[in-house]
């Protein structure tokens, strides 16, 4: 991209360009001073012979260094004098060089695997990290903006972006997939490992109770279905005698891992277990059971409202400072940091995960990186290039006009001495 086509980059002074502007200034009047010294000097002690004749040579030879001087550092940026000398206003006409050249300086020498792990090994992240976590401030900190990011983030999802989802994305996936398989394999491993045995000791368990403290609510369900021409007292006894041996039944089977109810119980899983992954009509069922399911309007509405609800859960208790979520966090937190501080292994483990991480950012991205610097220079005008350039160096530039003048005249005094030593 030319000078000429490329669009100008907006340009924003700051506070530091103001320094900058400044020092640029004085330095730039500091060396022209020196130039009009050495000027003055020459005009005064022209034809002077003696001591003088040193001096009036040293002034001639530090106006001619210092004016070389001057026209190299100006060259880099402008043409000298506003004359279209060959070689001159080089940053300008060749901005876009500059900026391949740089690109390429940077990618050769700092993009490397090898600088990278080096500079990662040496940084000794995880130390750092452990020893800042260390710091109750540090940890609350954290746990202080972890809590507001998330809440933030739990904010910013509404009730639609939750019914998208479910109706866009999960409830097509789940009429798509064969959930029959998946329930078969589930409860398969469940009762391979003796899962479904917890499970059943705890409805047993809270079955029994609720038996126990709720005898006139079994009486009432038992005497909908008594005989009406019995006797009430009879019905009374009956439903009262059948609570009794429920009661007693529930807690045999709670009581006794070899019951033969547990027994069939557990036939009858497996059976269904196998039916669910082998039987073509239990699969039938199974489907057309979750299509049901599935084309009912509450299926949304509910996944809607467990949403909201966990939503409510998660956000009030990550606001409290006391709170349950919170607490949990700061404990992690805290148990990463004195982790990280007590075992080498895991500062060691971190720090090679950081180092792979950096190459595979660098080695997957380090050109995108390193073609910006290209892309914004091209972007830049070349005048305003060579403006913005000069403002970060061209302080420090004015010392070789500065040095051009004064090893000028110090030469020009050693050549105007030997001059007069030598027949």
């Amino acid at each position: 991209m030319s000078t000429q086509t490329a669009a100008a980059a907006p340009r924003t002074d700051t506070t530091q360009d103001d320094v900058r502007r400044r020092g640029l200034r004085r330095m730039r009047s500091v060396a022209l001073g020196l130039l009009v010294l050495a000027a003055v000097v020459y005009a005064l002690t022209r034809e002077a012979d003696g001591f003088w004749g040193f001096v009036n040579a040293g002034a001639e030879a530090s106006m001619v260094g210092a004016i070389a001087d001057w026209f190299a550092v100006t060259a880099l940026f402008r043409h000298p004098l506003g004359l279209p000398i060959p070689h001159t206003a080089l940053i300008p006409r060749r901005k876009d060089d500059l900026g391949r050249g740089l690109q390429e300086f940077v990618g050769e020498n700092f993009l490397q695997e090898d600088v990278v792990r080096e500079r990662i090994g040496a940084a000794q992240v995880a130390t750092r990290v452990g020893a800042w976590l260390s710091q109750p401030e540090h940890s609350r900190r954290v746990v202080d903006e972890t809590a507001e990011v998330v809440a933030t983030a739990l904010g910013k999802v509404s009730d639609e972006h939750v019914r998208s989802l479910v109706e866009d994305a999960l409830v097509p996936r789940f009429r798509e997939e064969p959930i029959s398989p998946l329930l078969g394999n589930l409860l398969s491993e469940a009762m391979r490992d003796d899962l479904h045995h917890g499970v059943i000791d705890l409805v047993l368990d809270e079955l029994h109770g609720w038996l126990v403290d709720n005898p006139d609510t079994v009486a009432d369900v038992l005497g909908e279905r008594a005989p009406w021409w019995a006797p009430q007292s009879v019905n009374e006894r009956v439903t009262s005698r059948i609570h009794l041996e429920l009661v007693r039944w529930v807690a045999d089977i709670r009581d006794d891992p070899r019951h033969r109810a547990r027994a069939a119980l557990d036939s009858m899983l497996r059976q269904l277990a196998h039916d669910l992954c082998e039987d073509p009509a239990t699969r039938e069922r199974t489907e057309a059971l979750k299509h049901r399911l599935l084309d009912q309007p509450q299926v949304i509405a509910t996944a809607i409202a467990l949403w909201d609800a966990l939503r409510r859960a998660l956000t009030d208790s990550l606001a409290d400072p006391r709170g349950a979520v919170r607490t949990r966090l700061q404990t992690e937190v805290d148990r990463f940091a004195h982790r990280l501080v007590t075992e080498p292994g895991l500062r060691e483990s971190l720090d090679s995960a950081a180092a792979d991480a950096a190459v595979f950012v660098v080695e997957r991205y380090g050109d995108e990186v390193t073609t910006v610097i290209t892309h914004t220079i091209e972007r830049w005008d070349g005048r305003e290039a060579a403006e913005r350039i000069e403002l970060h160096v061209g302080r420090d530039l004015q010392f070789i006009r500065i040095n051009g003048t004064i090893v000028g005249g110090l030469v020009g005094v050693l050549i105007h001495t030997l001059d007069v030593l030598l027949p």
